[in-house]
């Protein structure tokens, strides 16, 4: 029975419309299919599996992710409440006309805002939902075989041929084992040879995939589990990792404080030295902490901390982030009875560590008549005198070479008896009087180490003794899973390495018997996508193939029997 002329063509890959390349290169054409126009219109079901299909497509996922790149935007331009509620509240002071609209759309949370757990939870969904079919027919892909040769290899974008005296059976066997060689999965189908190649390309792309899923989960797992809190200590003092002894402390919803790190440690001194002359005077030199550790109760060990150097105990790193200075000072009553003595940290409001803060002495003080009273200072230090600018005195150096204390003193009620938080670092003057002279005027001093301010009437004294000692500020944070995240993004490369140089190609090797004997040998190939390289790869084959099958000469080169020499 003969074939129609339709089925003739469709054995030859050569279909009326003239696009299609036969069944071994459908998969691999980049010709677009045409989608029937109309049709009738979609249900309930037919629209959430439309639906399901556009969220689960690669260009969805794209659009998705530069969506979340572009939400991450507001949050590295405008403070977070996660990081710093101060700045925040100083953002806010200064920008009164776009704050209400800012906080509206979330912009001071973004992170763990509406919108952007929408964008990250479907983008999220759609990588599952893209990648658990590929992966499936990629597994299809890797247990099955390439397919056979279509009827015309001329129609594919890479074909040469040529005729050989070789039996077409050897043809064949010389192309499968040349294919396999150059790492081709090859077999013989029919009077051709089938041969694939770049079957990473794919892995690589569904490798990138994964890995970007792997970094979503571990991004989340970190904010939902992590834990971060600061500490200032001074120089002798020590801290343990419990709730009571964080200056702040923040971490995510799923936290539980038994996931704390049981360790303590106990700045033993800080370093801290500086460029003293030329154009970089004043930039750090030396900048660590020498501390004493100890995990869960065990021995004492030594380490030094230095910025982006931290101290690693069990997955909980203690940063270095600040330095300053806390001049010790002594306060005495009317009757010469110490009632405070230690260092007082003040924060560092330049470059050049000049400090302010205040020194509270809540229980102990009386007057000289007996009366009992709480004691505030106002106070502002230098560790390298400059002289005194409009009304504050500034350092010109932030080593510690010509230290200075300005001291203003209140009495009265330092307002901590209400049980309302105070800012250790600010004094509250509501119940406060400054003391004064007997002249009237406002008691102020500057002092140097060793000097002493009196309070009028015998009402005792403050002392900045001989010694000034340093503080620094850690971070302690706990981020699981960061390790998956740095793992996931080194995927992620390396998968979109492979799925931008890696080529899909397929080869065919056709070898057959020409009506005057003679093998007729075609070589076609088709890659998934338009690249220079496959004409060449295509004709490095050719060449290696002609090799051992040489080519014939053509039929009008040969003499004709019986003709003159």
């Amino acid at each position: 029975m003969s074939k129609t002329e339709t089925e003739e063509q469709r054995d030859a890959g050569d279909a009326p419309d003239g696009k299609d390349l036969g069944a071994a290169g459908a998969q691999l054409s980049t010709v677009p299919r045409e989608e029937p126009i109309g049709g009738p219109s979609l249900s309930v079901i037919g629209w959430a599996r439309w639906f399901w299909r556009q969220l689960t497509s690669m260009r969805v996922a794209l659009i998705l992710l530069f969506m979340l790149s572009l939400g991450a935007i507001p949050g590295s331009l405008i403070p977070q409440n996660s990081v710093d509620e101060l700045k925040v509240q100083a953002y806010k002071d200064s920008h009164e006309f776009s704050t209400p609209v800012l906080e509206k759309l979330q912009f001071f949370d973004v992170y763990s805002s509406v919108w952007f757990s929408a964008i990250y939870i479907l983008l999220f969904v759609s990588l599952i939902g893209c990648i658990v079919p590929r992966s499936w027919q990629f597994v299809g892909q890797l247990r099955g075989r390439p397919p056979g040769a279509p009827g015309r290899l001329t129609r594919l974008p890479a074909y040469t041929t040529w005729r050989t005296d070789t039996d077409p059976g050897q043809v064949r066997e010389a192309a499968l084992a040349m294919l396999k060689k150059r790492r081709f999965r090859a077999h013989t189908v029919g009077d051709a040879v089938a041969a694939e190649k770049g079957y990473l390309r794919e892995a690589g792309n569904l490798l990138f995939h994964v890995a970007l899923i792997v970094m979503l989960v571990s991004f989340a797992a970190g904010q939902l589990l992590k834990s971060e809190g600061g500490k200032l200590v001074v120089e002798g003092d020590g801290f343990s990792n419990t709730l009571t002894q964080y200056d702040d402390f923040k971490s995510g919803s799923l936290f539980s404080a038994d996931e704390l790190t049981p360790f303590t440690f106990k700045l033993d001194s800080f370093t801290g030295t500086y460029a003293k002359s030329g154009p970089e005077r004043g930039t750090p030199r030396t900048y660590q902490a020498d501390v004493t550790y100890s995990e869960g109760g065990g021995p004492d060990k030594k380490s030094v901390i230095e910025v982006n150097k931290p101290l690693v105990i069990d997955g909980t790193k203690v940063y270095l982030n600040g330095h300053g200075y806390a001049p010790v000072v002594t306060v005495r009553d009317g009757t010469g009875k110490v009632v405070f003595n230690g260092a007082a940290p003040l924060l560092p409001i330049d470059n050049n560590v000049t400090s302010t803060g205040a020194i509270k002495v809540m229980d102990g003080y009386r007057d000289k008549s007996g009366k009992k009273e709480q004691l505030g200072f106002q106070a502002f230090f230098v560790p390298t005198f400059g002289g005194a600018g409009k009304g504050d005195m500034f350092s010109q150096f932030p080593g510690l070479e010509f230290p200075v204390l300005a001291l203003t003193g209140y009495h009265g009620s330092l307002g901590v008896d209400a049980g309302l938080p105070q800012n250790v670092y600010q004094l509250d003057t509501t119940k406060l009087t400054q003391f004064k002279d007997p002249k009237g005027q406002i008691l102020k001093a500057r002092l140097l180490p060793g000097e002493k301010l009196t309070f009028p009437n015998g009402g005792g004294s403050i002392t900045f003794e001989k010694e000034v000692k340093e503080w620094a500020t850690f971070q302690i944070s706990r981020q699981p899973a960061t390790g998956w995240a740095l793992t996931g993004a080194i995927a992620a490369i390396a998968g979109l390495v492979g799925s931008l140089f890696i080529q899909r190609r397929r080869v065919w090797v056709r070898a057959v018997a020409g009506a005057d004997g003679v093998t007729v040998v075609e070589m076609a190939g088709l890659g998934r996508s338009e690249s220079a390289k496959l004409p060449e790869e295509l004709a490095d084959l050719a060449l290696t193939l002609n090799s051992e099958a040489p080519t014939a000469p053509d039929p009008s080169d040969v003499p004709a029997e019986g003709a003159e020499k």
